[in-house]
């Protein structure tokens, strides 16, 4: 039996008027893994969340969340059972008290985990007795958390989760959801902090400008991405660096700054035959490969 995937879209998009928030969105998100949503400030990020989980209806295209389809009303009231989203802004009823909120929240959902709920109470260092609205932006953050993940979901979806959070308050959540996937939680989370998923995602998903530029496990990103730099006695060739594997090329002078997703070999034997005087060969992190995707999308445009 081969399982479904958490999430599958197939050419997904959303406009406002001329502006494509979405363009042509095909996701596949494996079950029982953690993949980390990455984009800059526009790229689509928040507008594909919510149109996987009903809150906005897509102007074209379709996908299904646990197997449920997202463009179908019943459908998407139904997928919401199983699926906890914790949004960018927290919103949670300030006049209750933490204690309040929980006991609240709890009476909704048949498979609520109290033991887990108190647990996170106290790792989270949450004053049980105080109104919400007293609360700081990170502790409702790790109040949001906790009522997400008491539920028991199938699916998490968050919305920039450790924004507000201390560094303290980063490694309980990255602890949290780590421990989740364990349990068979699929995480899907976006966030602006590269570090942070590239410490706990097993998958990365770019978008830019609405457009999926990048949908790879870390380990083929170690595997396969690595940095050449390359120095020429005269002005760099770029144009002969045209090369399968090449994502990027920066030119300075003679020197060229390569960045390559395979194919190292045949690049950096290029590189010989045109007679360059110094090759370096790098692994690349997760930021580097980030910046220069999206620069390299941003030339296109």
């Amino acid at each position: 039996m081969i399982d479904l995937p958490a999430i599958e879209t197939s050419r997904l998009s959303k406009s406002y008027g001329q502006m494509e928030a979405v363009r042509d969105l095909n996701l596949c998100v494996t079950a029982n893994r953690i993949t980390g949503f990455l984009g800059s400030n526009g790229a689509g990020k928040s507008t594909t969340i919510k149109m996987l989980l009903g809150m906005i209806r897509p102007t074209s295209g379709g996908g299904a969340v646990l197997g449920r389809r997202i463009d179908h009303p019943a459908e998407s009231v139904k997928l919401r059972r199983d699926v906890a989203y914790v949004s960018e802004d927290k919103r949670l009823y300030g006049y209750m008290t933490v204690e309040q909120t929980i006991r609240f929240t709890s009476g909704f959902y048949p498979g609520w985990r109290s033991e887990t709920a108190w647990l996170l109470l106290r790792k989270y260092e949450l004053p049980p007795e105080r109104k919400v609205r007293s609360l700081s932006k990170g502790m409702r953050t790790k109040l949001a958390l906790l009522l997400a993940i008491s539920r028991g979901p199938k699916l998490l979806i968050l919305d920039e989760p450790s924004e507000g959070l201390d560094p303290v308050g980063v490694e309980q959540l990255l602890e949290s959801l780590v421990s989740q996937s364990g349990e068979g939680t699929t995480v899907f989370f976006s966030s602006h902090q590269i570090e942070e998923v590239e410490r706990i995602a097993d998958r990365v998903c770019i978008l830019d400008h609405g457009r999926l530029l990048m949908d790879l496990s870390l380990d083929e990103i170690r595997e396969g991405y690595r940095q050449i730099d390359v120095v020429f006695p005269v002005e760099a060739p770029e144009r002969e660096f045209r090369l399968p594997g090449v994502e990027s090329i920066e030119t300075k002078g003679r020197q060229l700054r390569l960045l390559s997703s395979g194919n190292t070999d045949e690049i950096v034997a290029q590189a010989r035959a045109l007679s360059a005087s110094e090759i370096d060969v790098a692994p690349v992190g997760l930021r580097e490969i980030f910046l220069r995707t999206v620069k390299s999308s941003h030339a296109l445009v």
